[in-house]
């Protein structure tokens, strides 16, 4: 049902900044709670920042706080992660993921979550 399609990554050098985008389909954007995530070679996949419906309130996990903002546009059907000071550390598979049942950011579950890109690759080096 709700396609969604991440891009922007790329091959950066620590300190830098990158701005990731994800698309999504469909007239009922503003009914879904919208989060990326990423996930490292050999690693489980992980939370970055979740954002609500009105892109009002937004949470983040400790490693990216300060470094890394997300939006949303509604009227685009879009979401966005502005990276900053981007580490080595940050080089994963970032993915968008869309939900129609999370109720407050910091209670979310995985299973939440039923909507994901494809990822879009972001290669920090040193």
């Amino acid at each position: 049902q709700v396609q969604l399609v991440e891009s922007g990554g790329g091959l950066v050098q620590a300190g830098d900044s990158l701005r990731l985008s994800c698309a999504a389909s469909g007239r009922t954007f503003n009914s879904y709670v919208m989060g990326w995530f990423r996930q490292a070679p050999g690693k489980e996949r992980k939370f970055v920042a979740i954002i609500n419906r009105s892109g009002a309130n937004t949470y983040y996990t400790d490693s990216v706080k300060g470094r890394f903002t997300i939006s949303r546009v509604n009227a685009k059907n879009t979401v966005y992660l502005q990276m900053n000071n981007l580490k080595p550390e940050d080089t994963a598979v970032y993915y968008c993921a869309s939900s129609t049942t999370v109720a407050g950011l910091a209670d979310f579950r995985p299973a939440d979550f039923r909507s994901w890109g494809q990822g879009t690759q972001v290669t920090v080096s040193s």
